[in-house]
């Protein structure tokens, strides 16, 4: 059996820059929870993104829980979100036992639709919240979604945890709404083996996240509470391959495009292959490089035609208004995120694959 190649695994810098910010932590025992790389990590987060300030937790599923908190949803709220995402972007609204509306996808961006998510306000004018996804690193139509919401005084979060990098109109995604998430799970663009970040530019919402985060340990000499907390926060060790990590996110944006352009060139004559839209005011960071098919091979085929060669891909994201616990949410539009995932695929997008990998992976689809 070949060696195996991977959807999308960790790639740490040929540089070796986490291990100097690891071993500097080991050497001046750093090691427990928050310090030095912890600080600036998210200081240096945010200049890269362009955001004011940023608070580093364990996850990014924890990052959107503490932006609904710091939105105020609680109990009975509506929160408006895509319906084709993975389960982290709902779940942190059940947490709160806010109530979900899904929304659907457009053709032209596979995020979220402006239409649906104009006659979501019409049939919900109380909603407290719009989380925006940006899919596979590529970005919403962030103006529509703006005008929409700004129109009706609702917060935005945008979970951009698989978009670091991806720029809308020259702008950084995460950046557009009061809050931005980022994810560094390990198949993420960049990593920290887990965790996630949460950015805004209002500076009195970080602390506050950063204070949940931690327990919500008041400041007096022994241990107080005044409020529920959480054990969110980032550790220094992570925080430190994050900073590692943060110095190669632009090699690992551009090795992603090649794939991409890689795979478009030897696959987009095939009858039937449609690659995801790439449209003239987004600049993607390409975290996966995906495909529709609409032509008598069906996703599964390829993977597990690629399976058998050990070889990882897997199918789009299954609509949340599909899967059995969200059954009882509402779902705003049409069937464009249905029709994307019973089509969808998302084809090895690992940085660390070879010319030679990406021609055996295109000659097995070529075979189909």
């Amino acid at each position: 059996m070949a060696e195996k190649i991977y959807l999308s695994s960790p790639h740490m810098s040929d540089e070796g820059f986490e291990m100097d910010y690891i071993k500097e932590a080991f050497a001046t025992n750093w090691i427990a929870p928050l310090g030095p790389n912890v600080n600036e990590f998210e200081k240096e987060f945010a200049v890269k993104v362009g955001a004011k300030y940023a608070a580093a937790v364990n996850t990014g599923t924890a990052a959107i829980h503490l932006a609904l908190r710091a939105v105020g949803v609680s109990e009975g709220d509506i929160v408006f979100c895509p319906s084709l995402t993975f389960s982290a972007t709902v779940n942190p609204i059940i947490y709160e036992k806010a109530i979900p509306v899904f929304i659907d996808s457009d053709e032209d961006t596979w995020n979220m639709c402006p239409i649906a998510l104009e006659a979501a306000f019409l049939k919900y004018p109380q909603v407290k919240a719009v989380i925006v996804v940006h899919l596979y690193g590529l970005s919403a139509d962030m103006d529509k979604i703006m005008a929409i919401c700004n129109h009706h005084g609702v917060t935005v979060i945008e979970d951009a945890a698989e978009s670091l990098g991806t720029l809308y109109k020259g702008r950084q995604t995460g950046t557009f709404g009061e809050y931005g998430v980022f994810s560094f799970n390990g198949n993420k663009i960049i990593t920290t083996s887990g965790g996630g970040m949460l950015v805004s530019d209002n500076q009195e919402r970080i602390e506050k996240v950063r204070f949940w985060s931690t327990q919500s340990r008041d400041s007096a000499r022994h241990y107080q509470h005044s409020e529920l907390g959480f054990n969110y926060r980032m550790s220094n060790i992570s925080a430190g391959i994050g900073r590692g990590q943060l110095k190669v996110l632009d090699q690992r944006i551009a090795k992603k495009k090649y794939i991409f352009q890689f795979y478009k060139q030897e696959l987009e004559k095939l009858p039937g292959i449609q690659f995801m839209p790439i449209n003239h005011w987004n600049e993607p960071n390409y975290w996966l490089s995906c495909i529709t098919l609409d032509g008598s091979i069906k996703p599964l085929e390829i993977i597990e035609a690629l399976e058998g060669e050990n070889i990882e891909s897997r199918p789009l994201w299954k609509p949340m208004h599909q899967q059995p616990f969200f059954e009882w949410c509402d779902f705003i539009g049409g069937i464009v995120s249905e029709k994307l995932f019973n089509s969808g695929l998302c084809l090895p997008s690992d940085t660390k694959m070879t010319d030679s990998d990406q021609k055996r992976i295109c000659q097995i689809i070529k075979g189909l």
